[in-house]
């Protein structure tokens, strides 16, 4: 990771230092006590070889026992510390993550899918926060231990000492970077995969009913199976390199404890037996703190990855995200239209307009805004929180839905199972309409409010949204942007061509 990439991550999971030490301590007095067994069981078989008085031995085998029982201890409160500095520094990344949302212009939040927020704000969050699970712990302690373990084996023979830092080098260095730079490539390819499968189910979820109308619903769930497909195979050449740098630990391991045979052979005659079999047995447990490094090269590669995707939910997209002109200031009480063929920029001309007019301001209502799996009236007051029912019911009248309304079950505490599905594409329309009326922003801005009503339906509310006075109060200013105007409307209109480009009719 490059220095920026540190600066970034730490920027967004912000962990507790101290509590991120203490995890780090437990881990290293852990795999120390795994250290020291492998030294004191070593020395207990071959001291008992010689068969001492049993009170010789008494000490060491309390300590096998104790080394035993708190290596198991001290490494369940390592994952105790761990996971708890974790799952706290990723609820604090998405904290960070939905502040800068916020915080960004409208044309970099607006232009993601639903299903692209979902896989970057759930997956890539959580990839971020398993670097300190899966990389930061697993590198702090193994690098204690491996200096320890070195020292304690180059004071019985300078030789081994040397061997077994070759050794650890290969498995702790060499072993997770080529792990690391194999995956690179095949990760940012998984994730791409992965957020294409994401977006492809949330419109089959989302779109259910008008995809089954249309009779293309079992094509977007095929096209959602061949995407997950896909994010398996690309998941499965990202773990190929690291399955391959998995394999040099083991080669590491053999090369050391040979070099300690070795060692100790040349040694016979100098050596104690006890000396001699700790000197042996001592690499076979200085490597455990290691296996763990090709993944954490790994996950580093993920995190940083991870770390793209979030940064690039609140970047400006590139090239011209904004309209070839930009829109005008609209006079108070005014009301505007924006005329144009899907695709031709209307989203982004009302996105650049709401941030030209300030948000304080500004309502920008989407096209497909969310609706809530709550009540009726909770998702109006989504818009002005301290709206009567009255004025609930009356903007219900207004956008056409009050037959509906009043055959509710429960009127304004019924609840909207599952959101957008309890509804109709039109109800759905007139519901986001509703909460426009409701909202007390002087500005407004609609995005094709009237799509999927019927033509009667959507010129009429469209005449009534663009007549100051008729639907809107005649002091606030509204702004629409749809495919098709009435004849009869009156106000500007403002044309934009398939290039984004305006022109004033």
């Amino acid at each position: 990771m490059s220095t920026d990439t540190v600066a970034g991550a730490v920027a967004l999971l912000r962990p507790r230092v101290p509590r991120l030490l203490a995890a780090i301590a437990l881990g290293v007095l852990s795999l120390g006590s795994a250290l020291a067994l492998a030294g004191v069981a070593a020395w207990l078989v071959a001291r008992a070889w010689e068969m001492p008085p049993i009170l010789d031995l008494s000490v060491a085998v309390v300590a096998v026992r104790a080394l035993g029982i708190s290596r198991g201890l001290l490494g369940y409160c390592e994952r105790l510390a761990t996971h708890d500095t974790a799952l706290r520094a990723a609820g604090r990344a998405r904290t960070e993550t939905f502040r800068r949302l916020t915080a960004a212009p409208t044309e970099s939040v607006m232009r993601w899918h639903g299903g692209e927020l979902v896989s970057r704000l759930g997956g890539s969050v959580d990839e971020l926060s398993d670097v300190l699970v899966r990389a930061v712990l697993p590198i702090a302690v193994a690098a204690v231990l491996s200096v320890g373990a070195v020292v304690a084996v180059a004071v019985i023979s300078p030789l081994a000492g040397a061997v077994l830092a070759a050794g650890l080098v290969v498995a702790g260095i060499v072993a997770p970077w080529a792990a690391a730079r194999a995956a690179s490539a095949e990760e940012f390819g998984a994730a791409d995969a992965r957020s294409e499968r994401d977006t492809a189910a949330m419109t089959a979820l989302d779109h259910a009913a008008e995809l089954r109308v249309a009779g293309r619903l079992d094509l977007v769930i095929a096209d959602t199976a061949r995407r997950q497909r896909a994010w398996g195979a690309a998941a499965d050449r990202a773990a190929r390199p690291a399955a391959a740098a998995v394999a040099m630990p083991t080669l590491a391991i053999g090369m050391s404890v040979l070099g300690a045979v070795v060692a100790a052979v040349s040694l016979a005659s100098t050596l104690s037996p006890t000396t001699a079999a700790i000197l042996m047995l001592l690499p076979l447990s200085a490597f455990e703190a290691t296996t763990a490094l090709p993944g954490a090269g790994v996950q580093l590669t993920r995190a940083r990855v991870a770390l793209d995707r979030l940064t690039g939910l609140t970047a400006r997209q590139g090239g011209r995200t904004r309209p070839a002109v930009d829109p005008p200031h609209v006079d108070p009480g005014s009301r505007l239209a924006v005329v144009g063929p899907s695709g031709s920029g209307k989203t982004t001309w009302l996105m650049a307009m709401a941030e030209r007019q300030g948000p304080p301001i500004t309502g920008f209502f989407p096209e497909d805004a969310h609706l809530f799996d709550t009540t009726v009236r909770d998702n109006l007051l989504v818009a002005r929180g301290d709206a009567s029912d009255d004025e609930l019911l009356d903007a219900l009248d207004d956008v056409g839905l009050d037959a509906w309304r009043r055959g509710l079950p429960d009127g304004l505490d019924t609840v909207l199972t599952g959101g957008t599905a309890a509804v109709s594409a039109g109800q759905r329309r007139r519901l986001l309409l509703a909460r426009a009326l409701v909202s007390d922003f002087p500005v407004v801005l609609l995005d094709e409010p009237t799509e999927h009503l019927d033509a009667a339906d959507a010129e009429r509310l469209l005449t009534e949204m663009l007549t100051p006075g008729a639907m809107f109060d005649a002091a606030r200013t509204v702004v629409v942007a749809t495919h098709q105007l009435p004849d009869a409307v009156g106000c500007p209109v403002v044309r934009v061509d398939s290039g984004g480009y305006p022109r004033q009719a």
